[in-house]
């Protein structure tokens, strides 16, 4: 699944399409997406303006005059910037055709994904009211992720995980960050104490800029909106690299599942 890096690379790579653009035309070819498309996207958002591109946690906000077009892309969705002739192949779910001469083609060959309109502020939105703040934001801190975790036994990776402490940190990024951190991914939450806290939110925002700086991860169907791919797994400490030596001590990376979800980690290096 696309996780915060991936997203913001998307986001990137989209804003100098879309900031300034009138939205021609929306084309869908399937609303049977994660939500169905709702009928009003179409005629609140047809002939809009779009004046911004933001994104939260693991949505891309497109903002118009009148409201916002939501977006996530779901475990396989990508979004890609083409020219308006380019003909649609057969998970090409719909078209934001733009007065540039190009269109946005989303493509999700699971339809996890999900196209979304609201007329209030994103951050009322029902998916997003609730949210934690982002990673990279100054009020997550040490005191923060500390607080937070007070008596929680659950293992801190998915702590990390769960959106009411913070948003958009999935699971490769919270076996990396832990990495990072020296902790073990199994921990109980509750039992890191605030210099640990420091450091981990260090990490958290250290792995997520490199993750950026890469383009993202580029796992299965994953790329850019300009179709390259991301790099930032060929850096990989610990993810998916069972049984290999750990780049630090040389111990072989080991794996386990918390959650339903396969974690990675060094037991000499975390601890």
């Amino acid at each position: 699944m696309p996780e915060l890096p991936e997203v913001e690379t998307t986001r990137r790579g989209l804003e100098p399409h879309l900031k300034g653009q009138r939205i021609e035309k929306i084309v869908i070819r399937d609303r049977r997406l994660r939500w169905p498309i709702p009928a009003k996207l179409k005629q609140h958002a047809t002939g809009a303006t779009i004046h911004n591109v933001e994104r939260r946690g693991k949505y891309l906000l497109i903002g118009c005059a009148d409201g916002w077009i939501i977006v996530h892309l779901g475990m396989s969705g990508r979004l890609r910037v083409l020219p308006k002739d380019i003909p649609p192949a057969k998970h090409d779910h719909y078209d934001l055709v733009l007065s540039s001469g190009k269109l946005v083609r989303f493509t999700d060959p699971r339809r996890f994904g999900a196209l979304l309109w609201t007329s209030e502020q994103p951050s009322h939105h029902p998916l997003m009211r609730n949210l934690a703040p982002e990673p990279l934001d100054p009020s997550f801190d040490a005191r923060w992720l500390y607080e937070r975790t007070r008596k929680r036994s659950i293992a801190i990776k998915l702590a990390l995980m769960t959106n009411d402490i913070v948003t958009g940190v999935g699971n490769i990024y919270a076996s990396e960050a832990l990495f990072r951190a020296g902790i073990n991914p199994r921990t109980r939450a509750g039992r890191l104490s605030m210099q640990r806290c420091e450091t981990l939110v260090h990490a958290i925002q250290d792995t997520l800029r490199a993750a950026i700086a890469a383009g993202g991860s580029s796992l299965r169907d994953f790329s850019g909106a300009d179709g390259a791919p991301g790099y930032f797994q060929q850096t990989y400490n610990v993810y998916a690299r069972q049984g290999q030596a750990c780049r630090v001590c040389g111990r072989p990376i080991r794996s386990c599942r918390l959650g339903q979800r396969s974690t990675f980690y060094c037991t000499r290096c975390q601890h």
